[in-house]
């Protein structure tokens, strides 16, 4: 055999972790009769929605000149004032800004409080109004949309038709003042490129 086992399991040892955790319970309760008061866990607020937009185009496009003095708030890249940190691109800043790091120095944990039914109802209907809002605005800029566009398609066949009356009345004036000439008159035509014979 190569030494190597055949079960690749790792193997717990029950008796050591036993010892570990009895050891620990000693502690807390020799603690307890001693009378050394226990640090209360730290309060977290659940994860809530931002109240502000993050402002990822304000530099954009500008130019900084940074030397060894320029604190590091105004040194190229997104400052982050709470954890005193600079990000280099913007992708990168919001993954920071939702990261863990970042909501555990707003104080706040990772996680999300419950919603109850009642909020979710609430908030379905809220959004069932938006919805009909926009879609009643929708209608209406869209029906007025149209009529205009109808309207102008409209007015752009009539003004066609005008010019088209108007050049086929031009043309018969034309065909009637244009003087015959000897040559054709001689040959027994009255013109080239008309069908109309002239009296």
């Amino acid at each position: 055999m190569s030494g190597r086992p055949d079960d690749h399991r790792r193997k717990w040892n029950r008796e050591e972790y036993e010892r570990i955790a009895l050891k620990r319970l000693q502690e807390e309760i020799a603690d307890d009769e001693l009378g050394i008061p226990k640090q209360p866990a730290v309060k977290r607020e659940l994860l809530k929605q931002r109240d502000y937009k993050v402002d990822l185009e304000s530099k954009l496009g500008k130019s900084v000149v940074i030397n060894k003095t320029t604190p590091s708030s105004q040194s190229g890249g997104y400052y982050c004032n709470v954890c005193d940190c600079v990000v280099k691109d913007s992708i990168n800043f919001l993954d920071h800004i939702n990261g863990t790091k970042h909501q555990r120095n707003l104080g706040m944990s990772m996680k999300v409080e419950r919603s109850t039914l009642e909020q979710v109802q609430k908030r379905f209907a809220i959004n069932k109004k938006k919805l009909e809002e926009k879609k009643k605005d929708y209608d209406l800029e869209q029906r007025v949309k149209e009529l205009k566009e109808e309207e102008e398609k409209l007015k752009e066949y009539r003004k066609e038709k005008r010019k088209d009356k108007k050049r086929r009345v031009d043309e018969s004036k034309d065909d009637e003042d244009e003087p015959v000439d000897e040559m054709a008159a001689v040959m027994g035509f009255s013109g080239f490129g008309s069908s109309k014979k002239k009296k």
